[in-house]
């Protein structure tokens, strides 16, 4: 059962919603699948709010996205990106905040605990992604990891290694004001 959000912790799932798609338009076009900054804030939430909030976070970038609001890769928004190439992507957003901060909870925001954390986390984004590319282009698996995996890895594995990092820090300081707040 989840427990009540206070309107701190809300906030702060908004911020990095507003944090995803800012970093989203950070975006190198390469192919069907743009290389973007999306997936940092995505990692950063499940690290620092748990997995209530990551998903939280990462529900509320989707929600505005379908709505049509120019939050996705290069200004793009609509439930057609969502149903499209990339869209199983987008939503594999979701699946890897909630399995970082599920983690996370779980065995603590320590950077040995989150960067495994975050691969898992990834290895779900992709699952998702890359079955959805698939499914929409009809192309294969080899082809469709060629497009949509490989050319990623060291990137995510960058944002990986800097987003535990961050994570780590970050949580124990939202901790503090968290409590402050409940407090107060």
């Amino acid at each position: 059962m989840m427990k009540k959000k206070s309107l701190y912790e809300l906030f702060v799932c908004a911020l990095f919603a507003a944090l995803t798609a800012v970093l989203s338009q950070f975006a190198i076009p390469i192919g069907p699948v743009p290389i973007n900054l999306a997936l940092f804030p995505v990692f950063l939430a499940g690290g620092v709010l748990g997995a209530a909030g990551g998903l939280i976070s990462a529900g509320i970038y989707i929600l505005l996205g379908a709505a049509g609001l120019p939050v996705f890769a290069e200004m793009s928004g609509g439930i057609g990106v969502i149903a499209g190439p990339t869209g199983g992507y987008i939503v594999g957003y979701a699946a890897a905040a909630w399995i970082v901060g599920l983690l996370a909870e779980r065995f603590g925001r320590k950077i040995r605990v989150l960067a495994p954390a975050m691969a898992l986390g990834l290895a779900a984004c992709y699952f998702l992604g890359t079955a959805w590319f698939m499914f929409v282009t009809k192309r294969a698996l080899w082809e469709s990891l060629a497009l949509c995996v490989f050319p990623f890895l060291i990137g995510d594995a960058l944002k990986i290694a800097v987003a535990a990092s961050i994570s780590a820090q970050l949580g124990r300081v939202y901790d503090r004001v968290r409590t402050a707040a409940g407090a107060a």
